[in-house]
């Protein structure tokens, strides 16, 4: 049976650690999409080509170089049940397209969580390392590292062209997608967010949502990420997105400045009207969850509720997702129930949450 540990609880060691604006940034990922020469790439693969991928991946554990970047720990997605591949996929350690989609997937997963390397996903092997704060450049220096240890294991696909060989042309060339998520509240309450988000996108940048791509940005959660990987290296990439990032941190904190100065009272009783319905609502659909939890956590960031309730906001961007309610409360949930036990697990969170004198 593979070690579930990893789905009992909702934050990762990593998230435990605040990392730099970390009153803005939740987290910074950087990914590498790899394929292994003379392979068919997992669209085109049959399910026994699959499965040879996933062992020579997995024995490449054994070398020294792999093992002094870990160690990790391999779950095959077929020995996992629905649930926990949810939970997973939730604390975004895998992707809905490895549970779908995948023949012979699997992930290997480090001891705090902080890397995750899928196996037959859209690609042979996706290498994710993820970061508390902005921490871009750590972590790319992180995935890099593990990246240069299998490739002297293994072989990859590889153009003098067109760089490292993708399933998806856009992936070509660095084969690298780094991320930040960004907590966004004062800037959409002051309906600046669609003016920024539209600059992000002209300078070559994709918006998305909590999980990615196709997933809506709910409780001001937004994910800012590289589009183009080919014709730049990847310090370009890294480098590109840290400084826009940094406006857009410089944005949203004037903006919350600018709240507290002109519409302290405005503010102030939006947030305690969230908190005040998250501490006794016995219905919540994700939603206004999402919403509600936002406000608390720009709440707390605004030295209006507890600043040790900050780490409680991230756990519950976890814990009130469909996965994760049905792996706590044991039962199999329709959307309805979902609504109630999610209530009742924000009220049984926020029971230690204090107002800031």
């Amino acid at each position: 049976m593979p070690n579930l540990r990893f789905t009992e609880k909702p934050l990762s060691e990593w998230m435990q650690k605040g990392g730099d604006y970390s009153d803005v940034v939740i987290s910074s990922r950087v990914r590498i999409a790899r394929n292994l020469v003379h392979q068919p790439f997992p669209i085109i693969a049959s399910t026994e080509q699959a499965q040879q991928v996933r062992e020579r991946l997995t024995a490449a554990l054994q070398d020294e170089g792999v093992q002094a970047q870990g160690p990790f720990e391999p779950l095959v997605l077929d020995e996992l049940d629905d649930v926990d591949k949810e939970v997973l996929m939730e604390k975004h350690l895998i992707s809905p397209n490895l549970i779908n989609d995948s023949r012979a997937g699997a992930v290997l997963l480090a001891e705090n969580e902080s890397v995750s390397i899928m196996i037959n996903e859209e690609d042979h092997l996706r290498i994710q390392c993820l970061y508390p704060g902005f921490q871009l450049e750590e972590a790319w220096q992180r995935a890099t590292a593990i990246d240069d240890a299998f490739e002297r294991v293994v072989d990859y696909a590889f153009d003098d062209r067109r760089g490292y060989l993708t399933s998806c042309p856009t992936n070509l060339g660095t084969g690298l997608r780094a991320s930040v998520m960004l907590h966004l509240p004062a800037l959409a309450i002051m309906n600046q967010i669609g003016r920024i988000l539209s600059a992000v996108s002209q300078v070559g940048l994709a918006v998305r949502g909590l999980y990615g791509e196709g997933s809506e940005a709910l409780g001001n959660i937004f994910q800012i990420s590289n589009q183009i990987t080919l014709g730049l290296s990847e310090q370009e990439i890294i480098d590109n997105l840290h400084s826009v990032v940094m406006q857009i941190i410089e944005y949203e904190q004037h903006a919350r400045s600018r709240l507290l100065d002109e519409s302290r009272l405005r503010i102030t009783d939006r947030i305690m009207r969230s908190y005040g319905i998250l501490s006794y609502a016995t219905m919540m659909d994700a939603k206004e969850a999402f919403q509600r939890i936002s406000d608390v956590r720009l709440g707390v960031d605004l030295g209006l509720i507890d600043r040790a309730s900050a780490g409680q906001m991230n756990e519950l961007l976890i814990m009130t997702q469909p996965g994760f309610l049905q792996k706590t409360f044991g039962v199999k949930m329709g959307s309805g129930e979902r609504d109630k036990y999610r209530a009742q697990m924000i009220r049984d969170t926020l029971s230690d949450v204090h107002v800031a004198d």
